[in-house]
């Protein structure tokens, strides 16, 4: 389902293309500056940094509890759960990273305040990196390993990533198409390194 669900994504993605820059005009304009503080307070919760750095601690805090002596299958469950989300970061990341500097897109900003618009396909310069979201993606691989671990949650998890998403485009960091893509990638990317990676650790209706 989720392979589904993410190449879904993408193809409203690719379609979101024709009302980007409308949308992103429009947002900038009706975001008044109090939704933009809550919304920017809110988006960093989706940033790869922060949830690659509590997976390795994750990883290290396990280690040492087994260093001292600690056992059992919760252990087991941190480290594989932590190693499936890096892992699924990381091939996301490859083609999420390898799509930005192929393509190229300026973000929305730019073209607000700068009137700079547009792909340069092959211009591998980094001020051209909007296209796909990075945010999206990260928190996208961060609600399927933790509907894994807690499946009952799984609305509230996707509901979470959802509106993490989504503030990068009410922040006009990137266009609506960007988010869509990155989060189709990243639910694509996280399901596949479970299956493949992890079998038996995921949801049969993955």
């Amino acid at each position: 389902m989720l392979f589904k669900i993410g190449f879904a994504l993408i193809l409203l993605g690719l379609a979101a293309l024709w009302i980007d820059r409308r949308a992103a005009h429009f947002i900038y304009d009706h975001v008044n500056a109090r939704a933009h503080k809550f919304l920017d307070s809110i988006t960093h919760y989706a940033k790869a940094g922060h949830w690659l750095a509590a997976a390795v601690l994750a990883l290290v805090g396990t280690a040492l509890a087994r260093h001292f002596g600690a056992r059992g299958a919760d252990l087991e469950l941190v480290i594989t759960y932590s190693l499936a989300f890096i892992a699924s970061l990381t091939v996301g990341s490859m083609v999420l990273h390898a799509i930005k500097l192929l393509l190229g897109r300026r973000r929305p900003r730019d073209d607000m305040e700068m009137g700079l618009y547009g792909f340069l396909p092959l211009s591998f310069n980094l001020e051209y990196n909007s296209f796909p979201s990075g945010h999206a993606l990260t928190i996208c691989c961060v609600a399927v390993v933790f509907t894994c671990v807690w499946p009952f949650l799984w609305p509230l998890w996707f509901a979470i990533a959802a509106i993490l998403a989504v503030t990068r485009a009410l922040l006009t960091a990137h266009f609506l198409s960007d988010v869509l893509i990155g989060a189709g990638i990243g639910l694509i990317a996280a399901r596949e390194v479970l299956l493949l990676g992890f079998p038996g650790y995921a949801p049969g209706w993955f």
